[in-house]
């Protein structure tokens, strides 16, 4: 048993640790009210300091199923622009990947009547997979040391916005990767391209609730696979800018609409400065015999109200 952990970890980073790009989980993390964590265009857009912490725990019911802690901070820097953070760690049994992923963004006002803004982020992403092999005891593969592999990659995203309409362009991990150093059998394109776009419908000062359609479209070029996220909120607007939501997430596969990999209900609170948001991930493929679904909990803190008087704000 052993010895086939040990060749799955072995896959694991030949598939992952020589993939020289930033590879983490996106599930529905962006939907709790965080945006920033798939496109640097968002970075700063707001008058405070956004803090969110995540938390995600795959394929309940099985052991050693994969985890994934985060902790994503952007602000506002000066008039026009915003910088963020993204920290990370993703473990799945003997392999583990963290690093993080600076980002700035430049923000522009076109129209201040129509509230018509443009925004341009760029990412430098910095990616450690490591695979732990000293709790294996095997005398039939010839392997030393824990293998540890550090990659380097840029994102470069747009975003435009016009009254309750947004719409976001990302580009992930532009740089390819060097075949001549890591084997002319793998894919030397890495990148993938993810659109990020919807409407807020009743968002007026009178309006005590918001219903929010988007659609999130991710395109890898490397295997040519494409997905897509369907997703609706509805948000109850409270006194003092206090609020709860609720709302459901389908994805698929761009080339098997009706075969749903997963649907995720989710719920979320914001109290003062407290966020509070939690999601289900129900699998609806062949792996639903062995698993439950996955769990994701996002804790966030909205900070130093103020920090710009940009009008090129959420």
């Amino acid at each position: 048993m052993k010895n086939l952990y040990l060749l799955t970890a072995l896959l694991l980073c030949s598939i992952f640790g020589y993939s020289q790009e930033l590879t983490i989980p996106t599930y529905t993390q962006y939907l709790a009210d965080n945006p920033f964590i798939i496109s640097p265009a968002y970075a700063g857009i707001g008058d405070y300091v956004k803090i969110r912490a995540n938390g995600l725990t795959q394929w309940v019911g099985i052991k050693d199923a994969p985890d994934m802690q985060s902790l994503a901070a952007d602000m506002r820097l000066g008039e026009r622009s915003g910088v963020g953070l993204f920290l990370y760690n993703d473990k799945n049994g003997f392999t583990e990947q963290r690093g993080f992923r600076a980002s700035f963004a430049h923000h522009l006002t076109l129209d201040k009547g129509r509230d018509q803004f443009v925004s341009f982020g760029m990412s430098y992403n910095m990616n450690i997979f490591q695979l732990d092999i000293s709790k294996y005891n095997v005398s039939d593969i010839s392997i030393e040391n824990d293998r540890k592999m550090i990659n380097h990659n840029f994102d470069v995203a747009a975003l435009y916005r016009l009254e309750s309409f947004y719409a976001s362009f990302t580009a992930s991990n532009i740089l390819d990767k060097d075949l001549d150093k890591f084997g002319i059998n793998e894919p030397g394109k890495l990148r993938n391209y993810q659109l990020y776009t919807g409407y807020v419908f009743n968002r007026s000062r009178n309006s005590d609730y918001e219903i929010e359609p988007s659609l999130y479209i991710q395109y890898f070029e490397g295997d040519g696979r494409s997905t897509t996220d369907l997703n609706l909120k509805y948000r109850r607007l409270l006194k003092n800018d206090n609020y709860f939501w609720a709302g459901l997430s389908y994805r698929f596969l761009n080339d098997q609409i009706m075969e749903p990999l997963n649907i995720g209900p989710m719920a979320g609170v914001k109290v003062s400065n407290f966020y509070f948001a939690y999601s289900y991930q129900i699998i609806t493929n062949e792996l639903i015999n062995n698993n439950s679904g996955t769990h994701m909990v996002t804790i966030g803190l909205d900070i130093f109200q103020g920090v710009s008087n940009c009008r090129c704000t959420l």
